[in-house]
């Protein structure tokens, strides 16, 4: 899948400069986020993946992402129409192997409390989707 090898270039990208990085994370009901890292610094970045142009036309709720993290980027392959992407936004050129921040998406400090919850959130989902990996035959609750 094209998306899947777009966040797996990303998340390298991240890991490479110490950021902590899970796939489909959901910061709330009905968003699903495509990378979110967590920096070194407690910094939270969201990462939409868009393979085609009709990947991104498609997209009609990735403003409400931006409640959720202290930056936000679009990360696209070298071929996509980057004129579509808003230019208030970062930009992420990404293959399956790896990526580069062409531009930084501006930055907006989330609310502590806002920024504990999500933090608590994406910790609770990488261990369960760790112990999911460990022993597959446990049941576990995503809620």
């Amino acid at each position: 899948m094209p998306g899947q090898l777009l966040a797996r270039g990303v998340c390298r990208h991240l890991a490479s400069h110490g950021f902590a990085v899970i796939e489909e994370f959901v910061p709330d009901r009905g968003l699903r986020v495509d990378v979110m890292g967590l920096g070194p610094k407690g910094e939270l970045w969201v990462v939409e993946c868009k393979s085609s142009r009709a990947d991104f036309t498609s997209d009609a709720k990735w403003d409400g992402y931006l409640d959720w993290c202290d930056r936000f980027f679009w990360a696209v392959d070298e071929g996509f129409p980057t004129e579509l992407l808003p230019q208030g936004s970062g930009l992420i050129i990404a293959d399956g192997y790896d990526a580069e921040i062409l531009r930084m998406g501006p930055e907006t400090k989330l609310a502590p409390a806002r920024r504990k919850k999500t933090i608590q959130k994406f910790a609770t989902h990488a261990a369960r989707r760790l112990q999911a990996l460990r022993d597959p035959g446990v049941r576990v609750s995503w809620a």
